[in-house]
């Protein structure tokens, strides 16, 4: 054999994901590969999203059909670089498979998120990771949750990488004091104080990423550097119908288009994503606390505080991320930034680009917090 076989495998999208269902293949079988190409398409209870390779070479076997559900881990396809006999490719296919079906049965189950007590709130977390790097605290939008994270967390490692919810949202306490910025970046601070993080590397997208930028202004000894993804707190512009329409929905097919508004392919949302959060939005004390919030942060479809003069002062690294498609949070927030904030756009995608282009965000935000 004188060329290297890749194995293309089930991703682990999510620290709580099993299995996956094949919905498409997006490459032919013979098709030339390069890092970055996408494959196929995968479904999960969350959300449905392509699989990009990480190698460069030829598809050379697609191993697994469309339609099937496969545990993690599982061989979908081989790419091949070089010349290997189709023998040779027979016997790595076949030693492949009884491996992984072995790896699957000695797993360890998956790591569950607890709940800290952090400044007389309980604050919900998913903590996973470890290395002597500075930490890591994810700090999702709007009506999201730690859950939003399930494509960046696995990916971020060295470090501990803390996924937390909201005061409002998720499992954390519904109680969000005065809902504004400085409750929501207090909270993460006593969060931080509670699991004893006295430097994190914040990673905020939308709400998270405006309660992100405020901590990097008002308490910059506690930040190391910040990401914000489509964040607000740049402008004042933002789609106040899809904010009441969040909060307003109480069914199925009303909630669905505001989700779908999130991503720039509204074939993303599964039924599952949509009643998880139809799920939360039915938890005592929910309603209001978006209500506060919204009220606070969001009155009258407006941003109320915008952190974009305050730019100057900043003594932390920021660097932002943002999809020309948002439909939730104009990308032209990000025009005329200082020249020392690094801007990524991507082309097509919508507010949820970590979502929507997983892989070269979480290279990004890899890259990024180790240089700092």
């Amino acid at each position: 054999m004188s060329g290297t076989i890749h194995p293309i495998t089930m991703p682990k999208w999510g620290l709580a994901m099993t299995e996956g269902l094949l919905a498409a293949w997006t490459a032919a079988e013979g098709a030339r590969i390069e890092p970055g190409t996408e494959i196929v398409d995968i479904e999960t209870s969350k959300i449905t999203n392509a699989l990009e390779s990480q190698v460069a070479g030829t598809l050379r076997r697609r191993v697994a059909e469309e339609g099937q559900t496969l545990p993690v881990g599982a061989l979908l396809g081989v790419v091949v670089e070089g010349e290997v006999a189709e023998a040779e490719l027979d016997r790595f296919i076949a030693a492949f498979q009884a491996e992984a079906a072995a790896a699957a049965e000695s797993a360890a189950p998956p790591p569950e998120p607890k709940i800290v007590q952090a400044g007389g709130r309980a604050i919900r977390a998913l903590v996973t990771g470890e290395g002597d790097g500075t930490p890591v605290v994810l700090i999702h939008g709007f009506g999201g949750d730690l859950n939003n994270w399930l494509f960046t967390q696995p990916a971020l490692t060295g470090r501990s990488v803390n996924s937390i919810d909201l005061p409002g949202h998720g499992g954390s306490s519904k109680d969000v004091g005065a809902g504004d910025l400085a409750a929501l970046s207090g909270a993460v601070l006593a969060y931080m104080d509670a699991a004893g993080i006295a430097r994190a590397h914040l990673v905020g997208h939308s709400l998270g990423g405006a309660v992100a930028l405020s901590l990097a202004l008002d308490a910059p000894e506690r930040v190391a550097s910040a990401t914000l993804i489509a964040p607000a707190g740049l402008g004042a512009e933002i789609n106040g119908g899809y904010i009441d329409g969040f909060i307003t929905a109480q069914k199925r097919k009303d909630l669905k288009p505001h989700l779908e508004a999130l991503f720039a392919d509204p074939e993303l949302v599964t039924r599952d994503l949509v009643e998880d959060v139809l799920k939360y939005k039915r938890l005592d004390g929910v309603d209001a606390a978006l209500k506060a919030i919204a009220g606070s942060v969001f009155p009258g479809g407006r941003q109320a505080v915008s952190l974009r003069d305050r730019l100057g002062t900043l003594k932390v690294p920021v660097q932002v991320v943002w999809g020309t498609a948002d439909a939730i949070l104009p990308a032209a927030h990000a025009d005329g930034l200082p020249a020392a904030i690094a801007v990524h756009r991507f082309d097509g995608k919508g507010h949820m680009v970590h979502m929507e282009a997983a892989a070269e965000v979480n290279r990004l935000i890899g890259d990024f917090v180790a240089a700092h």
